[in-house]
């Protein structure tokens, strides 16, 4: 050990963000193990033993400890009180003597260790530092670069880390070409021996949510506020908004002006059909406005069962409905309401 080494210790502490007195720690604690491994035979308690690595010059000092009694039946891990008072004269029964032993040898030894040590305590660091910046971005978008697609995975670049964009939270008819720069939603980042894994999606409906706070400002102040979202990815998305504040108009401040907020947003989901519904605390008005592009005559609720029958002009049941039955579909999952829809020729008959 020597000071080249200590400094570049150091200067590893300043640029990897770890604590130097868990490394110095963590090596002699090392030290003690490989001490006790290697000179096991050396006469001395494998048990009572203490490293010392100064700081600054690297210097390394091996301590046999001992405890002062009256009389000794084992000089391994007892001294004398008439033997340590003559080391110091402050020594008094049950205290612990240190006697130094650091082997001649010792230092080939502990240089190899304490370099095992320090790259092991390196890659943990810098886990731990992976982790910490994306546990942070939880729940919120990344910007990732498409690299690589094997067995149904796509490859994402982050930066620091690459994650793996799953089959099922890939967006229907999205080709993924190498070197696409795609918005992401960081679903859980989790913390593994092998280091920070980060699980991202295109189809989450938190991503339509961020994208929406991104582009809409009153939604980032709280003036506007997402009530809820139901999405099929890929293809359409319902968002319920309301409004804190009479004079902003929810809806309005989320298409923005000549509907360029909400196209920005349609631009990164590749087309997704986006309707945006009015929230409203009346069940029947909130379920009409779900139906949104349809029309609604009438709706009539069941609390009890949370049901509702909505009733449409005959022109407007398919549109109610959707295709394959889409529309009233993303409907009940927006509002939490079984929804039966029919038209005003059925229910006359």
């Amino acid at each position: 050990m020597n000071e080249e080494f200590i400094g570049a210790l150091k200067e590893i502490v300043k640029e990897k963000g770890i604590s130097e007195d868990l490394l110095f720690t963590t090596i002699e604690d090392a030290l003690v193990a490989a001490y006790k491994k290697n000179y096991a035979n050396s006469g001395v308690s494998s048990q009572n033993v203490r490293v010392s690595m100064n700081r600054e010059t690297g210097e390394i000092h091996v301590y046999s400890q001992k405890t002062v009694v009256e009389e000794v039946y084992d000089d391994v891990i007892e001294i004398s009180v008439e033997d340590a008072k003559d080391i110091s004269p402050r020594y008094e029964v049950d205290d612990i003597v240190e006697i130094e032993v650091t082997p001649r040898t010792f230092g080939r030894v502990a240089a190899q260790l304490a370099k095992q040590v320090v790259v092991q305590r390196i890659k943990e660091a810098e886990r731990n530092i992976v982790y910490n910046e994306f546990i942070e971005k939880e729940f919120d978008i990344i910007t990732g670069t498409v690299i690589r697609r094997d067995k149904g995975n796509v490859f994402v670049d982050l930066g620091r880390i690459e994650a793996v964009l799953g089959p099922n939270e890939q967006m229907q008819g999205e080709d993924y070409i190498f070197n696409e720069k795609l918005k992401l939603y960081i679903v859980e980042v989790k913390n593994t021996t092998k280091g920070a894994q980060v699980i991202v999606s295109r189809t989450h409906p938190g991503l339509v949510k961020r994208l929406f706070e991104l582009e809409v400002p009153e939604i980032y102040e709280g003036i506007v506020e997402v009530k809820s979202i139901a999405r099929e990815a890929g293809s359409r998305t319902k968002i319920a908004v309301h409004s804190n504040d009479e004079a902003v108009d929810a809806m309005g401040a989320c298409v923005g002006p000549k509907g360029i907020r909400v196209q920005n947003i349609v631009n990164e989901l590749k087309n997704e059909k986006i309707d945006i519904i009015k929230w409203s605390k009346l069940p029947e008005e909130y379920i009409a406005n779900s139906l949104s592009p349809a029309k609604v005559l009438d709706v009539s609720i069941d609390e009890d069962n949370k049901s509702a029958q909505v009733v449409v002009e005959d022109n407007q049941l398919s549109l109610a409905i959707g295709k394959e039955g889409q529309n009233v579909r993303l409907a009940a999952k927006l509002t939490g309401w079984k929804i039966d829809i029919k038209s005003v020729s059925q229910v006359s008959q």
